[in-house]
């Protein structure tokens, strides 16, 4: 256990949702890192913990009533919002979560939130309907512009019976990203890392082309990440449909041949590549410069080329010291198909999906996945992708630090 939460002061705001119950055991371990904790609950949370039990475990009083007369002569929500070293929500309901978007501050809990101004670490939790509709993923979304972190939600059995992403993190997991938070490792300082996202389209005339559902969010996940860890990030962009992230530099690109023209010119000055662009695989042999027209029923038949094979490329040139990350998108054979990846495409590390499954692949705000790296593989459950960029650069760093040793 790191001493990062050592003497910090911690505010624990808790809704009302069944995960209330393992805030109890979230409020211990914070307090055995050494943290003092001071919780908030809203009214509904009340329901499913007492305040008693958090007041026991905390040695702090409960705040719940916004018009409680305080034990200081202070306005409690603006005391602890200055007090405060980091703000915990967990679990933080869809109802929360909204409010906190739009700024809305109707209790104890909103009112302090908006008072505050550090670090805010939130838990969702909720049925795996809600966390998937799309007025939480715009929510989710307006708050990690904000710079709100989030840990969680985890895939599995949930309180209503059904299986998926929704179940808050367990206590152990929160107490890591507070942690994380408070002591924030900047341990790609002076990385020149590349992601590449998206994806590419082959044009067969001005209005009509070839490509695929990739909306760039994980290669985004993974640049954003990659900055908040001290990298200088070039990003190449292909055709996304997700939120672009801050980061060093960005290049975008149209088609595969765009593509390996700037991988091949890029490459050999960054430390770590991560291709988690979907580059087409073919291009049409003729192109047209007019929008093709029917031909009263006759057959229309176009021929294809491969494009070249940017990952295999980028392996071939590799320099000493640099690390090559891959994705396999596939929909079957997946662990064959990516094993051969990693040593034909000279990959340090492969990061395979089945595009088919449920919660995975493109488009999705969520992705399950198997990381294959020479002398080992590691499974990642159903999780977000910011979750997994997370796990993503913690094992490209320990393959760094073992090639060093």
């Amino acid at each position: 256990m790191s001493d990062a939460l050592r003497g910090r002061c911690v505010v624990l705001g808790i809704t009302g949702g069944i995960a209330a119950y393992k805030a109890a055991d979230l409020v211990s371990r914070l307090r055995k890192a050494g943290a003092e904790v001071n919780v908030i609950m809203t009214r509904n949370a009340t329901q499913f913990i007492t305040p008693l039990t958090l007041e026991t475990l905390s040695a702090q009083s409960v705040v719940v009533d916004t018009f409680e007369r305080p034990e200081r002569r202070e306005v409690e929500h603006v005391a602890l919002a200055k007090k405060a070293d980091l703000f915990v929500v967990a679990p933080a309901t869809a109802n929360v979560l909204a409010k906190m978007a739009h700024g809305l501050a109707d209790d104890m809990l909103t009112t302090t939130l908006l008072a505050f101004r550090g670090q805010v670490l939130c838990a969702p939790a909720m049925n795996s309907g809600m966390y998937l509709h799309p007025a939480t993923q715009d929510n989710l979304e307006i708050l990690r512009k904000r710079g709100v972190r989030f840990v969680g939600p985890e895939g599995g059995r949930l309180a209503c019976g059904d299986d998926g992403i929704g179940r808050m993190s367990e206590p152990q997991t929160i107490l890591q990203a507070c942690e994380a938070c408070l002591n924030r490792e900047r341990d790609m300082e002076g990385l020149r890392v590349l992601v590449t996202a998206g994806g590419t389209r082959e044009y067969l005339d001005p209005v009509r082309y070839l490509s695929n559902e990739s909306s760039g969010r994980m290669g985004f996940a993974l640049a954003a990440a990659a900055m908040e860890r001290g990298a200088e990030v070039t990003l190449v962009k292909a055709f996304t449909t997700a939120e672009k992230p801050p980061v060093s530099r960005e290049i975008s690109v149209k088609t595969t041949l765009e593509l390996y023209e700037v991988m091949m010119r890029e490459c050999p000055g960054m430390d770590v590549i991560i291709q988690a662009a979907a580059p087409a695989d073919y291009r049409f042999r003729k192109t047209y410069s007019e929008k093709v027209k029917k031909t009263n029923g006759q057959e229309l038949v176009l021929e294809m080329e491969e494009n070249p094979d940017v990952a295999r490329a980028v392996g071939e040139g590799r320099r000493t010291g640099q690390t090559l990350v891959g994705f396999a998108a596939e929909t079957g054979n997946l662990l064959e198909n990516a094993r051969k990846k990693l040593y034909s495409k000279h990959l340090d590390l492969v990061v395979a999906n089945d595009v088919s499954l449920p919660g995975a692949g493109f488009g999705t705000e969520t992705n399950i996945a198997t990381m294959i790296f020479h002398g080992g593989e590691r499974e990642l459950t159903l999780r977000t992708k910011d979750e997994m960029a997370e796990n993503i650069l913690d094992q490209i760093l320990e393959i760094r630090r073992g090639k060093k040793e």
